[in-house]
């Protein structure tokens, strides 16, 4: 069982590193923007999953656990922050190059509102709820500088993957948190978030998972942003 979490990791990223080599993907052409975006967004994440482990928000079940740590975190975490970005950048790749249609294009506008007055209300409410209040406002200030600084025109795009990404999240996240396991591998300090769960995930994950995603996605299209302005 001290292998689960990193079996969890290795999973979610062979699929998608096999497939960044086929033909009609050519998702490896993609990797000087995926790798930055993957290591800056790590770095953030890195620092506040450190901080909020170490005053403890959440923690990790040693007997899952290869017993390898780098700084406080087990070397399963932090490879989390690594093979999690690459699959969903991969998935986020494939939909674009294989859906040509833009699905939530007209109701990007009305999806981005509705999260950020969301956000903004339940952040606000459970301000003495590190996890709660932390995800709410990272997600938050995120949102207001694609939306408002940078314009982003792929948000309507991001929101149609993530949906999608939903699926492979709630199996990952479920198995995490302990889904059909004794205890789980990552437990979460309940006085730090609301307490509702989605089965055993605790609902802040879907809105930290759509942060680092959205932060990961963000960094690649920036770069790819700033390549096609040198070149041209």
């Amino acid at each position: 069982m001290n292998y689960l979490y990193l079996a969890v990791d290795i999973g979610a990223l062979i699929i998608p590193f096999i497939f960044s080599f086929h033909p009609k993907l050519l998702f490896y052409q993609k990797w000087k923007f995926v790798f930055p975006a993957i290591l800056i967004s790590a770095v953030v994440f890195l620092v506040w999953d450190s901080y909020f482990t170490m005053i403890g928000v959440w923690g990790f079940t040693p007997k899952f656990l290869t017993g390898y740590h780098l700084l406080n975190l087990p070397l399963e975490e932090v490879l989390f922050f690594i093979c999690i970005p690459y699959s969903c950048l991969f998935t986020y790749h494939c939909l674009n190059k294989l859906i040509k249609r833009d699905y939530l294009l007209k109701a990007e506008g009305v999806i981005t509102g509705l999260l950020l007055s969301l956000l903004i209300i339940v952040g606000l409410s459970n301000t003495s709820k590190a996890y709660t209040y932390f995800t709410c406002s990272g997600l938050t200030l995120l949102l207001l500088f694609l939306k408002f600084y940078i314009k982003a025109k792929w948000l309507s795009r991001f929101y149609f993957a993530y949906l999608i990404l939903l699926l492979p999240f709630l199996i990952v996240n479920g198995i995490l948190t302990g889904t059909g396991l004794s205890e789980p591998v990552v437990w979460y300090n309940d006085n730090e978030n609301l307490g509702i769960r989605l089965l055993t995930i605790p609902v802040e994950d879907v809105f930290y998972g759509m942060m680092l995603i959205l932060l990961n996605v963000t960094i690649m299209e920036l770069l790819q942003k700033k390549e096609k302005a040198e070149i041209n």
